[in-house]
């Protein structure tokens, strides 16, 4: 049954993908609905993210950022499955890159880059990259339970010329593009939750006690590949814009940790400026120190 019902899903989401945006938002809304007044998704973790990392906000501007977190929420969901059928055209026009060049150095010098990012804005989105032929770009996923699923999301995020990475293959891949001379823009995810052997490094981030997984900076060293961090900023409904700043072209010349402090900086300073397009339903703080 479980089978069925993932074909069933596949099935449908991939008719999803052929309705127009604007007619995808309207069933957005509907879902917003059900699962913000009706099935109340995840809302007590919401609720404890929110309030512990804006302790000075009052109930009513938490209840505010809530609201606006459970519409965007629905509005990634569907804005990733139309990823599926949507033009190169069009998605260039609603996903805008800032700084097209911004690569042009590192290219010359061959050195390739890690992009860390976070769950902002919609990431998904950010797959339309690979349409700017700067190099191969290999965004990390981890693999899904549900094979059926699975498939959808990489079909997905490969449709516009992304070349996903499994999590465990990661260092594996990276190396074979080095010895092969391949010009790479790897895509981490910063603001993962790291699994219990991995509850290494710890720093506060956004007022509580956080760990923050080192994988793109212990590989950037290894690598010697440069590490920026893809900034991504929604604009309206269905428009995004994104940029890259540079952290580090020497990570071996930086501090223990540095490179994972300043991403996790730039990210709390984008949260901060709007807090409403953070994933708040991830239940980021689930491990705590020494436990």
């Amino acid at each position: 049954m479980t089978r069925l019902f993932s074909y069933l899903a596949y099935a449908f989401f991939r008719l999803l993908s052929f309705l127009p945006l604007w007619l995808l938002y309207i069933f957005s809304d509907f879902v917003f609905f059900i699962i913000y007044r009706i099935i109340a998704y995840r809302k007590k973790v919401v609720n404890q993210n929110l309030r512990n990392s804006f302790p000075e906000k009052s109930s009513e501007e938490i209840r505010k950022i809530r609201k606006e977190f459970y519409h965007h929420f629905c509005d990634t969901f569907i804005e990733t499955i139309k990823l599926w059928r949507i033009s190169e055209e069009e998605i260039l026009r609603r996903c805008v890159l800032k700084n097209p060049d911004f690569f042009e150095p590192y290219k010359a010098q061959g050195k390739s880059v890690i992009a860390v990012t976070g769950h902002y804005a919609n990431w998904e989105w950010l797959s339309s990259f690979a349409l700017h032929n700067v190099g191969d770009f290999l965004p990390i996923y981890k693999p899904l339970h549900n094979k059926v699923i699975d498939k959808m999301y990489i079909n997905i995020r490969e449709k516009l010329g992304s070349k996903t990475l499994a999590k465990n293959d990661t260092l594996r891949t990276m190396i074979g593009h080095k010895n092969q001379d391949h010009f790479t823009v790897t895509a981490f995810i910063g603001d993962q939750t790291p699994n219990k052997k991995n509850l290494q490094y710890w720093t506060n981030f956004l007022n509580q006690d956080t760990p923050i997984l080192q994988g793109a900076e212990r590989i950037a060293k290894k690598l010697d590949q440069a590490v920026v961090y893809c900034k991504m900023t929604k604009l309206k409904r269905g428009y995004y814009e994104y940029e890259f700043i540079p952290i580090t072209d020497n990570p071996k010349e930086t501090e223990e940790n540095g490179i994972t402090e300043r991403h996790t900086r730039l990210l709390e300073d984008i949260i901060n400026e709007n807090p409403s397009y953070w994933l708040w339903s991830h239940k980021r703080w689930k491990h705590k120190r020494n436990s």
